[in-house]
């Protein structure tokens, strides 16, 4: 993270180069339509802004504040839409290669975004953060309220579910 030289204001233009993908992942894990996860990913980065100067160096890092934000963001999201839309894999996008692997991956895919939705909304928004926005468990403890090794031994089993239902 690039700080200004007041170290109280992050440089804004690092922020958003470093921390878009993380967010508008974050989004694809949660979300299916492309013009909500735009929407969102720009709110997210719209609040925090706003918001900078309740930023607190010393209760987390810049980055899981604005994962913070991220999440509060889609739960207010769903909360409106009442509905919980199926994971949206962002490889599917930019998937290339052969036709067959291509294929593979969809199929992949399918069956993932088909499994994901049987879960407890806990487990797929813990998902959502570490393999949607790549924070790890200790970003993630913060941004949920649990504990990090909660954090660990849900995804884990989380992980296994989706493994054995495979």
């Amino acid at each position: 993270m690039m700080w200004r030289s007041s170290a109280t204001e992050p440089d804004w233009n690092a922020v958003f180069t470093e921390q878009l993908p993380r967010v508008y992942n974050y989004f694809c894990y949660r979300l299916d339509n492309e013009a909500d996860i735009q929407e969102l990913t720009s709110r997210t980065f719209e609040k925090a802004w706003r918001a900078r100067h309740r930023y607190r160096r010393e209760l987390a890092g810049f980055a899981t504040w604005l994962l913070r934000i991220a999440h509060n963001v889609v739960i207010d999201h769903l909360r409106l839409a009442r509905e919980y839309a199926p994971l949206e894999e962002l490889e599917e996008r930019r998937a290339e290669g052969v036709p067959e692997a291509e294929h593979e991956r969809a199929s992949d895919v399918a069956r993932l975004r088909d499994l994901i939705p049987t879960l407890p909304m806990r487990e797929q928004e813990l998902l959502a953060l570490k393999y949607g926005a790549g924070a790890n468990n200790r970003e993630i403890a913060s941004v949920t309220g649990l504990s990090e090794s909660n954090v660990g031994t849900i995804l884990h089993r989380t992980v296994q579910l989706l493994r054995d239902r495979w």
